[in-house]
């Protein structure tokens, strides 16, 4: 899990990623390839 300040790079890595909000923070998520995952703030 990536903790970064900007999450644009990161969701153009994987056609299977994807920005999800949950409980006011900023994940990218990936279930094919789950070493995508990222945090933001």
């Amino acid at each position: 899990m990536k903790i970064v300040s900007s999450l644009k790079t990161l969701k153009t890595r994987h056609k299977a990623c994807r920005v999800v909000r949950r409980k006011g923070r900023v994940y990218v998520i990936n279930k094919q390839n789950p070493r995508f995952k990222a945090r933001q703030g």
